[in-house]
This record gives C-alpha cells, structure tokens and sequence, in this order.
C-alpha cells in the first residue's frame, strides 16, 4: 500500500494526464457498448414475428415449443456475438484513447515546456532580452506565462539596479579611504611630526587598511555571487602558481613555507576570481596557521573527472562542527566580530561564491593534527 500510495508522485504529469483522459473516454465507451448491448439485445428479443400455420392444436404446439427453442439459440448466438464485437471495440476504443490522451496532454503541457525550457536558459545576462512571450488565447496558460514575463522584468530590473549599486559603492566607498591614506602617508613623512603623532598616524594607517580590505572583500563578494561576466579557457595550474608567487613573500613573513604539487587541470571561467579564491585559501592558511615552522600544501589535478584545487595547513585543531559555519561571512574560528586583527571573515565567503559561480563545491575537513582540508571542486573543460 505504501508503494502504491508513492506511485502518483513517481509518474509525470504527461502520463497522470494521459491516463486520465483514457480512463475518461474508456469510461464512456463502456457505459455506452453496455447501453447498445441492453437496447440491441432487447430488440432481437421481441423482434421475432409469431407463426400461424393453422394446423391441429397438438401440431400447433409443438410447433410453437420448437419455433421458440430456435429463437432462443439465434437471440444467444446473436447476443454472443455482439458481446465478443463488443469487448473488441472496447480494447480498440481503450488504446486509441491513451493514444489521444497522450497527444492531448502533449499539446496542453506545450507552453508549460516552454515556460520550463526558458526559465532553464535563463541567467544575469540573457534576462534582458529572455522572455516566454507565449501565442494563444487568453487562457489560463497565457495568463501564468505572461505573469512569468513581468516577473522576469522585475527581476532584470532588480540586477540593474544591484550592478548600478555595486558600481557606486565601489567609487563612493574607495574614493574616501584613498584621501584618507594618503592625508596620513603625508603627515607622516612630515620631518617636523612628533612620534606621539606618528604613532597615531600609523595606527590610523593600519585601520584605514583593514577597512579597505574589509570593502574590497565585500565587493569582490558581491561580484562573485552573480552571473560571470568572462569565461575563458584556463589551467587551474597556472592560477594556483600565481597565487602561490603572490603569498610566498606574506608566507615568509610569517615563517612559513608552501609546498606545492601543481598538475595541469583545463577549465572554463574567470581567470581574476579563481584566482583570487586560491589567493584567499593560502592567506588563510598562512594566518592561521602555528607560531613557528608552519606549512602550507597546496596541489591541483584531476579526480574522478572533476578539477581539484586542494590547500592544507598546520594549525591548531579545528572542531568539526565549526569547520561549515567558516564560509559564512564575518565569522571567524574562535573569534566574534570585533576581533579583527587577521581579517574581516570573508575569505572562505568568498572562496564558496566564485566556486558556486563556476558551477563547482567546496568543502573543508579538519585535518589531522590540526589546521584544516580545504578542497574545491570544478567541471572539467
């Protein structure tokens, strides 16, 4: 019973309609062959005429009694041969009406395979000029494609209106804090400033760092949670190695050394951000990682047909249940927001929105004697 009650939600619309449209039109088809079967059956009945051949009342009767037995055998004959014509038309009516039913339902379901094969085509940079625009009457399945098409507009509209803001927040947000820099570099090359105001000016340097990062990451954030803007063929090999030449001179700094295992894996997407992502995953690794003697691995390849950008670390020991809320922004291990010294939280953020936007997963895993497994996952070219 329980397998029969999951059947409906197993079959498609296409074939529910199908077999609903047959089991109508079988329905009727029996209703009416039972009808002509009472009605013809009944007229062969008292259709046969009464004979008088004006014979002796003994001769009569026999006569009588046999002309009724042969009655009886052709109204049974007849009935038995209706009954078998019958059940033949009503087999041949049952497959002509899935037949019919079938390409019923194929017509009806047409606009919704439509509407289906739009919304499947459908992203940040065809919503401009993607739409349904369905043919037809004014019906039911006109109405819900022409709702689709307006929802469609005001969709569009909303990521213009989100490009335009992202646009203006990067000129409005970075213009401030570049005059603010450079106010302080040049107060600070003053001869004649004081050290109680140096140490003031390079405080306020550090802070208008961190807070240029902290928008540089949020706008890199926002750029990576929409459609790519540039696909082109890349080796994932050579974007891990240009990382790795941009983090080795911070990796020094911090004592700690990268060792990489770097095999070619083509690819399709954006060169900046995969870039950037593999960037963040070292600086990460390089942050926190132990005070003295740290390592970093980082290798590329191909697994079970799938790209593989893999970075681990030495560190202190990562709780499981920890590891997941990492890639959620501002949050940081064994840290609350005001804690800011090693960044603002948005690295692994926006590790998982360009692989996300690339069509791949990321996941990290505690590794053993402490740091953590990061492990990105992209289609293959």
């Amino acid at each position: 019973m329980e397998r029969v009650k999951e059947l409906p939600g197993k079959v498609s619309i296409r074939w529910r309609l199908t077999l609903t449209y047959g089991a109508l039109v079988f329905a009727a088809a029996v209703a009416l062959l039972l009808s002509m079967y009472a009605i013809i059956g009944n007229a062969i009945s008292e259709a046969w005429p009464t004979i008088d051949l004006g014979l002796d009342p003994f001769s009569d009767a026999r006569l009588q009694q046999r002309w009724q037995q042969f009655q009886q055998m052709a109204i049974d004959k007849a009935r038995d041969a209706l009954l078998y014509s019958s059940v033949m038309a009503l087999a041949g009516v049952g497959i002509l009406a899935l037949i019919i039913g079938y390409f019923v339902a194929d017509r009806t379901l047409k606009p919704v395979a439509q509407m289906t094969a739009t919304a499947r085509k459908l992203s940040e940079s065809t919503l401009a000029h993607q739409r349904i625009a369905l043919e037809g009457p004014n019906d039911e399945l006109k109405e819900l494609a022409d709702t689709f098409d307006a929802m469609l507009t005001r969709l569009n509209v909303a990521f213009d209106t989100q490009r335009r803001f992202v646009a203006n927040a990067s000129h409005e947000l970075r213009t401030p804090l570049t005059i603010n820099r450079t106010v302080l570099e040049i107060a600070l090359s003053d001869p004649q400033a004081s050290e109680d105001l140096k140490a003031l000016g390079r405080t306020l340097l550090e802070v208008n760092a961190r807070n240029e990062k902290l928008i540089e990451g949020l706008l890199l954030l926002a750029r990576s949670e929409r459609e790519l803007a540039v696909r082109k063929p890349l080796d994932v090999k050579e974007v891990a190695q240009s990382a790795v030449e941009q983090v080795t001179p911070f990796a020094e700094e911090h004592g700690v050394s990268v060792v990489t295992d770097l095999v070619s894996a083509p690819t399709v997407g954006d060169p900046v951000l995969l870039e950037r992502s593999v960037s963040n995953l070292l600086e990460n690794a390089v942050k926190y990682n132990i005070p003295e003697s740290g390592k970093v691995w980082i290798r590329t390849g191909m697994v079970d047909g799938a790209l593989v950008v893999q970075v681990a670390n030495t560190g202190q020991h990562v709780p499981a249940y920890e590891v997941n809320s990492l890639f959620e922004p501002f949050r940081r291990l064994h840290a609350d927001r005001v804690d800011s010294a090693k960044g603002a939280g948005l690295g692994l953020s926006i590790v998982r929105a360009v692989v996300q936007a690339h069509g791949g997963n990321v996941s990290a895993v505690p590794r053993d004697g402490g740091g953590l497994v990061v492990t990105i996952r992209l289609p293959a070219r």
